[in-house]
């Protein structure tokens, strides 16, 4: 995975597969503390206690269509590449949080790819879970919520295409107007 929207992507899946119903994602940008944070919370099922530590095995996956997991093993390994770290907490019936903390100024970091589409898609995915994006630089903070274009829409599903264009195109003009680093 080359940027962070693809690892995105791949833990929220995971998270639709564990069942959750909210996926929130944070991006924190702190270059003054040589920080970058990337949070991904949801209310799935959660993983079993004995599984923890599992997930950050590349050679372990819970799916049956493949023998190997590379998703959460590669966001792992890219934060602590930049000298970061990484972590999973998780409680089952409650939902899974994944931190990966890079160094801002690393060239290492991944860059963050093409988030507005990423976040268009995973709110399209299903009409029963709702997405939180929040995005907080040094000065600014643009927070998307499925919740409220749902709100707006009514019966107007978020999949429809020219609602995902619009999203995608939304995101990326308030993230723009917050400078924020790509």
């Amino acid at each position: 995975m080359k940027d962070l929207s693809q690892h995105i992507l791949d833990i929220a899946n995971n998270s639709i597969r564990a069942g959750a119903t909210l996926i929130q994602i944070s991006i924190t940008e702190e270059p003054e503390k040589d920080l970058y944070t990337l949070i991904i919370e949801d209310n799935g099922s959660g993983i079993p206690k004995d599984k923890i530590e599992q997930v950050c095995d590349p050679f372990y996956t819970s799916r049956t269509t493949r023998k190997v997991g590379l998703g959460i093993p590669l966001l792992k390994l890219n934060a602590e590449r930049t000298g970061g770290w990484f972590s999973l907490t998780s409680e089952e019936g409650k939902g899974t949080t994944v931190k990966a903390v890079f160094k801002h100024k690393s060239v290492d970091r991944p860059a963050i790819g093409d988030i507005s589409g990423t976040l268009s898609i995973v709110a399209a995915t299903d009409p029963k879970i709702d997405l939180v994006y929040i995005h907080t630089n040094q000065s600014n903070e643009y927070i998307f919520d499925s919740r409220t274009i749902k709100t707006e829409l009514g019966d107007i599903l978020l999949s429809n295409p020219k609602i995902m264009r619009f999203i995608d195109e939304m995101i990326s003009e308030n993230l723009e107007s917050i400078n924020y680093t790509k």
